[in-house]
């Protein structure tokens, strides 16, 4: 007698964070995962970001979007520790907050002790006046993305195929397939996930009783190398990543390897093209001399036309800042599932979205309470 043919298989279309996370939770649960991206590598998405922060976002009444990403940076950080290179390709730096206009502040019965009020020290190791209001995040850091995603698809049971252009999803019996332009079979499986950010909206568009309101946003990162900089603008680096009006972070590898600085990001709406822009370079600036006014001042010839560099990428969003995860329908669209909606925060957020959707499929103990879980469920988009 022939044995039932294993359930667990998977597709996932997109090799980014999203995708390259929901892969890794998968396979490390004995799943045979394929994914499929349309670029030729890692890192020529969103997920190609130079440098970026896995930190907590805080409010007075510890939202449900301060619990989330509390919990999503944890995982994160726990990730970065079991696949990365600390120093090259992430460091536990810790991440000072500059409050600007108040907006952030911490509950005021606050028993959290990975986010407490900046302490003189260092509010001056930052270069700011004494009295600024800020936060420090003492479990918080700087990653650099790609490196992550290059480690989770190299996960044993993940195969990735580039050069994939999915064009359609479609229900076949039991298993869900994909296609190309030329209606071609790129791949079928029983459980499909989809996490191709913005391009995840017209393979979703079709579906009967389902509609994700996902908008384009894009962002624009200015960089440049710590060996162009003066001994002057050295002294003044703060020794950690300093966020509020976007962020800034030094001391990291650039794409080219000497390490660099890096500002950003701009963030710009129903933008669906993702061009590095002159303009957008200035805004950085701008924003440097306001998170960092000293420092700002200082590297105002840094942003140059024969310095400065950029990245910019396609990212996107939902209405209230929560990703989609998980099963989109049971009922109508069984195996159907998503990974997407990231915005600015998929450092942050990919690893323990992926890790969901995999409690999910493995029907296991989340890694969320319950009453957290339900806010990011792709079900909540499922119409009557």
């Amino acid at each position: 007698m022939s044995s039932p043919p294993d359930t667990r298989v998977a597709l996932v279309i997109g090799a980014g964070l999203s995708g390259s996370a929901v892969a890794h939770s998968l396979a490390v649960r004995g799943w045979a995962v394929t994914v499929l991206d349309q670029t030729p590598g890692v890192g020529a998405g969103a997920s190609g970001l130079p440098a970026g922060l896995a930190a907590p976002h805080v409010s007075p009444d510890d939202n449900v979007l301060s619990r989330i990403t509390r919990a999503g940076v944890q995982a994160t950080l726990q990730r970065a520790r079991a696949m990365l290179h600390s120093g090259t390709d992430w460091a536990l730096s810790g991440v000072l907050e500059h409050n600007l206009a108040g907006k952030r502040r911490l509950p005021a019965n606050s028993t959290d002790q990975h986010s407490t009020p900046a302490s003189p020290a260092q509010i001056a190791a930052a270069g700011l006046p004494q009295g600024t209001p800020a936060l420090w995040h003492a479990q918080a850091g700087w990653i650099r993305p790609r490196q992550l995603v290059a480690a989770q698809l190299q996960t044993p049971g993940v195969q990735v195929r580039w050069g994939q252009q999915v064009q359609g999803i479609e229900r076949r019996g039991e298993q869900w397939a994909v296609t190309d332009a030329q209606g071609q079979t790129l791949g079928q499986a029983p459980w499909l996930v989809v996490a191709s950010a913005f391009n995840s909206l017209a393979l979703l568009r079709p579906l009967p009783g389902f509609a994700v309101p996902l908008n384009p946003l894009r962002g624009q990162v200015s960089f440049g190398h710590m060996v162009d900089l003066t001994e002057g603008q050295r002294q003044l680096l703060p020794p950690f990543p300093v966020n509020g009006h976007g962020s800034f972070i030094s001391g990291v590898p650039t794409p080219e390897g000497p390490p660099g600085w890096f500002i950003g990001s701009t963030f710009e709406r129903n933008c669906e093209q993702a061009p590095v822009r002159e303009e957008d370079h200035a805004a950085n600036q701008v924003r440097l001399a306001t998170l960092l006014p000293a420092l700002g001042e200082a590297m105002a010839r840094q942003f140059g036309p024969n310095l400065v560099q950029g990245w910019a990428g396609l990212r996107c969003t939902l209405p209230n800042r929560l990703p989609a995860v998980g099963p989109i329908d049971r009922q109508r669209l069984p195996g159907l599932c998503l990974s997407t909606g990231m915005g600015a925060r998929g450092i942050s957020l990919a690893v323990l979205c992926g890790e969901l959707t995999a409690a999910w499929l493995n029907q296991e103990p989340l890694p969320l309470p319950e009453s957290l879980a339900k806010h990011l469920a792709a079900e909540r988009f499922v119409r009557a």
